[in-house]
């Protein structure tokens, strides 16, 4: 693995050489990144923008939030309360000039979120050590292209790889933003979950969930939409397995080799793709059981890892490094949630950026093999949407081939995390320093 990585780092001094390397990898540097890669989605956003169009998702949530996200006012399509209740926020923000410049409104909300990723995870260009981390960073998210700047997916993000760059330091502000993270896009909280396993002031997540929770019902009860709080829930129970799922993988090949009967059709009351063939009705069922069983059994690992670290280091208080097991908890959880779930949309790789990013950024050695897998998974994704999903609809083998590679990707990231938290808890660092928390 070494010897690839150097095959890697000799090609990298070949196409950018050291002083090239060196003025990029300062906060100037950075900053210019930044804004040459965020200008580009913000000019084809406005330029959108300006001929009254939007991009993807973008068209949906315009519409709802010109209908004031009243199913009453909608002609069709899906219903804005698929998602929790503060998603509507940043629609609204985004809508709060009309429809015309809603599309470039949400890119530049997106913008500034990721600009606070940004500065939270280099400490404001302090820790000249999380600047190649932040570069990842950058082009991970130059690489998932409108699935991050079109999609509520990319607001989460952002706020998930602050919540984890403030981690077991300020447990109380990351599990606050991990919340509201939640509220928005559910996947948050598998990220909260990994945070709750390696505490020791574990009361602390609970009193910020509370606390938020408490925050969204009341502005659920000023907007008059109380009944409506928990529909995200329920609404999308009865869909079937998702193109892009991973293990919709098989009826994939069995509908591109025009096998059983399986077939790819639209759902268009929830405008998803979804495959139907001999078991997928039962499968479809299975996969709510087996993500939250997923979950448990991975956070389970993690509060072990933090036990068992610690007693084979003799030390009560800090045997593990808390931060490492945080992160490696965080992706696989996270990569679990992607993994075990009958959905399979393109942006839900976005979902596993954020605590490779913070990895990278507390230790690039350890992270640098999920981070390249990260990156092979991003191009994969890109491929299939949105260049040649219309060919994997229609049961192109070489697009097919193209997705069961990234889902193949998917299945061995989630092994390496689940592999390095056993790792943590087996041979916990007997010098590894105790992390302060609040």
């Amino acid at each position: 693995m070494d010897a690839f990585f150097g095959r890697l780092a000799r090609i990298r001094n070949v196409v950018l050489p050291a002083p090239a390397r060196n003025a990029l990898n300062t906060p100037r540097g950075l900053l210019a990144g930044f804004i040459v890669v965020h200008l580009v989605f913000l000019v084809f956003a406005a330029s959108l923008s300006l001929r009254g169009e939007a991009l993807s998702d973008t068209y949906i949530y315009r519409d709802w939030a010109a209908a004031g996200f009243d199913d009453a006012n909608l002609t069709g399509g899906p219903s804005p309360w698929v998602y929790p209740i503060l998603a509507l926020i940043p629609m609204a923000i985004a809508g709060i000039a009309g429809p015309g410049p809603f599309f470039f409104l949400w890119v530049l909300v997106t913008t500034v979120l990721n600009a606070w990723a940004l500065l939270k995870l280099t400490e404001r260009g302090r820790n000249a050590a999380a600047i190649p981390a932040a570069w990842w960073w950058l082009t991970f998210t130059f690489l998932m292209g409108w699935l991050g700047f079109a999609r509520v997916d990319g607001l989460t993000a952002p706020l998930v790889l602050v919540a984890l760059a403030y981690g077991v330091n300020r447990p109380f502000i990351a599990s606050v933003l991990l919340a509201v993270g939640t509220w928005i896009k559910v996947w948050p909280a598998a990220v909260m979950l990994a945070l709750f396993a390696v505490l020791r002031n574990r009361l602390l997540v609970v009193l910020a969930g509370i606390a938020t929770t408490a925050g969204v019902v009341a502005l659920a009860a000023a907007l008059g939409k109380v009944p409506r709080l928990l529909n995200f829930l329920t609404q999308q129970g009865d869909r079937g397995m998702q193109l892009e799922a991973t293990f919709t993988t098989p009826w994939l090949w069995l509908s591109v080799l025009n096998i059983g009967d399986s077939r790819m059709y639209m759902n268009t009351d929830i405008n998803s793709m979804q495959v139907d063939g001999p078991g997928t009705a039962t499968m479809s069922v299975l996969m709510q059981p087996l993500l939250i069983l997923a979950a448990l059994l991975v956070a389970g690992l993690t509060f072990w890892a933090l036990h068992n670290g610690n007693q084979y280091s003799g030390k009560t208080g800090g045997g593990v490094d808390r931060t490492e097991l945080l992160l490696a908890g965080a992706l696989s959880l996270s990569t679990a949630f992607v993994v075990f779930n009958k959905v399979g949309s393109p942006q839900f790789m976005v979902w596993l950026g954020p605590a490779v990013a913070v990895g990278l950024a507390h230790s690039w050695r350890e992270w640098r093999l999920p981070a390249t897998m990260l990156v092979a998974i991003a191009v994969a994704t890109y491929f299939i949407y949105p260049l040649f999903y219309d060919a994997l609809s229609h049961n192109n083998p070489w697009m097919a081939l193209v997705l069961t590679i990234r889902n193949v990707l998917l299945v061995v990231l989630f092994l390496w995390s689940v592999r390095r938290l056993y790792l943590l808890g087996k041979k916990a660092p007997a010098a590894a320093p105790a992390l302060k928390e609040s």
